[in-house]
């Protein structure tokens, strides 16, 4: 429930507090005077779209701040825990929006409050729906909709009903899932058999060659080798020459007897100066070094050999993985590589066919579904259309349209949907001998305006109806006059016996059903009209005796105009 509202700078609302209460609650005042500034706060409280135009000219921004009460345990205070909201003392919530002016590039934003958090707006409209139901005459032309008749329908059957249309919707979502991924499979199929192809060709063809992990580098060096055999021999020779001397020549001229010379030299002064015995130790080592290199030096020699058969072979070896390196990489590791996720992908191709066959029999498993749940969903609407029609058949009798008839058909579709496989369309019968014509075509707008009422009450009586505490209807009696107007007064008046009821009207015979009577007035201050807190009152009494006289002829102080007043509030206290 919606126990206050309070605006500023919106419209012509400067500032404004409306206290609401349980049961039927008008808002009632002369055209302009703001009643529309009331519901378009309560818009932007139920995140509603914000428009900067609606902010008060000469002000930077507006705020609308609701207070409303929630149910325990209900998915609403669920919803706004998850927010974050903090609840008051008294288990209230305090939702709040403001939306900046627009006059400069950053203003003409909007902000959603919930509990003292800031939220998306989008929570304040999840919570919407979990408490409020909205009425105006744009709503009416809604009703005309295929679609929202159909979501009527289903509201009335009940929750069982609508456990199964979830299902259904929840199958259809994933049977149309299945059918692109299976379409795309289908379309893409030639082009995964060309690429597989691909694949095997350059699998075999590295698998024919066999590379080894760095094997190109291997037989590079090998090459290199190979082809300067006699250089390399040649080298070594004269290395080894150089460091042991040639066969026949003075061992001093080699490089290993003239550090031997020296070290001996060294040794044997060395015993007389410790720095010259320490020079001669690292002339040794030298010497060891030297030695140990001439003698891997003559292996080597005795190693090398030039073998052309063994160059051919190699420069054969590598021109063959020349040929793998040009297409699958600059080198065998990368080639290696490119085998590796190729055979990976080759394996998610081959697959295609089964994935195929696999999303062929799911979809023949997700169509029988559907079709047993379809077949429920009309089962359950056909019921539920004719008891449908009988209930706002007697609530529009109730309206003054008697012999008036309510049909709600519910045919095959051409095709099935998302929401099943019935067209659902709302036929009325305005009167007795009259042909049933949809309500999109036949019905006027006061018509309109009593079957959407006869409607709700219907879905709010129904049986295990989960409908939002809190109606708000906007003109609802637009078109209507006389003793239909009492009857909308009556009908709403019993709706509200069991939910909060919010109306805007013009009609007296409406407003004096109400439980609370609030009257929107607007002044003027510096030349411009306002609406302040003076200007919504609560009337009761002769106040509201004396507004029901000026809703009835303009006149508030015409005696018959209060007479006739006072038998509207007579009469309404009797209705009730």
């Amino acid at each position: 429930m919606i126990e206050e509202i309070r605006i500023d700078n919106l419209g012509v609302i400067g500032r404004a507090h409306v206290e609401l209460g349980p049961g039927l609650t008008v808002l009632t005042g002369e055209t302009g005077a703001g009643k529309t500034m009331v519901l378009t706060a309560l818009n932007l409280l139920l995140g509603g779209k914000a428009d900067p135009a609606t902010v008060r000219i000469g002000s930077t921004s507006a705020a609308v701040e609701g207070r409303v009460v929630l149910a325990v345990g209900g998915a609403a205070l669920e919803r706004a825990a998850e927010a974050g909201a903090e609840l008051d003392d008294d288990g209230s919530l305090v939702l709040l929006r403001t939306v900046g002016a627009g006059t400069d590039g950053a203003a003409g934003r909007s902000r959603a409050y919930v509990g003292g958090r800031s939220v998306p707006q989008g929570v304040l409209a999840e919570l919407a729906d979990e408490l409020v139901t909205v009425h105006g005459q744009a709503d009416q032309a809604r009703l005309r909709s295929p679609a929202v008749q159909r979501e009527a329908l289903d509201e009335f059957v009940g929750a069982a009903h609508r456990e199964v249309l979830a299902r259904y919707r929840a199958a259809w979502a994933e049977r149309a899932r299945v059918d692109a991924e299976l379409t795309h499979l289908v379309d893409q199929a030639r082009d995964r058999t060309r690429e597989a192809e691909l694949l095997r060709l350059g699998l075999a063809e590295v698998e024919r060659v066999d590379p080894q992990p760095a094997e190109d580098v291997t037989l590079a060096e090998e090459v290199d080798r190979l082809s300067h055999a006699e250089d390399l021999r040649t080298a070594a020779a004269g290395a080894h020459a150089a460091l042991v001397g040639e066969d026949g020549a003075d061992e001093g001229a080699a490089a290993i007897g003239t550090i031997e010379l020296a070290r001996r030299l060294l040794e044997h002064e060395g015993t007389h100066d410790p720095a010259l015995a320490a020079l001669a130790t690292r002339v040794a080592e030298a010497g060891y070094l030297l030695a140990d290199v001439s003698t891997e030096l003559a292996a080597y020699l005795e190693d090398l050999q030039a073998d052309p058969l063994r160059l051919d072979a190699a420069q054969r070896r590598r021109a063959e993985l020349g040929t793998l390196t040009r297409s699958y990489g600059s080198t065998v590791a990368e080639v290696l590589a490119w085998a590796d996720t190729a055979g990976r992908r080759l394996l998610d191709l081959d697959g295609g066919d089964e994935r195929i066959a696999e999303l062929r029999e799911a979809r023949t498993r997700l169509d029988t579904g559907l079709d047993s749940l379809a077949a429920e969903l009309t089962t359950g609407r056909r019921g539920g259309a004719e008891r449908l029609s009988g209930v706002v058949s007697e609530e529009l009798s109730g309206l003054a349209m008697g012999g008036a008839e309510l049909r709600v058909s519910v045919e095959p579709a051409d095709e099935p949907g998302p929401h099943g496989a019935d067209r659902v369309e709302m036929l009325l019968v305005p009167h007795a001998g009259a042909p049933a014509r949809p309500l999109g075509k036949g019905a006027s707008g006061g018509e309109l305006s009593r079957v959407m009422l006869a409607i709700e009450v219907a879905l709010a009586t129904a049986p295990g109806a989960t409908r939002p505490g809190t109606f708000v209807f906007d003109e609802v009696d637009a078109g209507v006059g006389g003793r239909a107007a009492i009857e909308v007064g009556r009908r709403l008046s019993a709706l509200a016996q069991g939910s909060q009821v919010l109306v805007v009207t013009h009609l007296a015979q409406v407003a004096a059903f109400a439980d609370h009577h609030l009257v929107v007035t607007k002044s003027t201050a510096d030349g411009v009209d306002v609406v302040t807190e003076s200007d919504v009152r609560l009337v009761t009494l002769d106040q509201r005796v004396r507004e029901l006289a000026r809703m009835l002829s303009g006149q508030e102080d015409s005696d018959a105009a209060r007479t006739h007043a006072a038998e509207l509030l007579e009469l309404s206290s009797v209705g009730r």
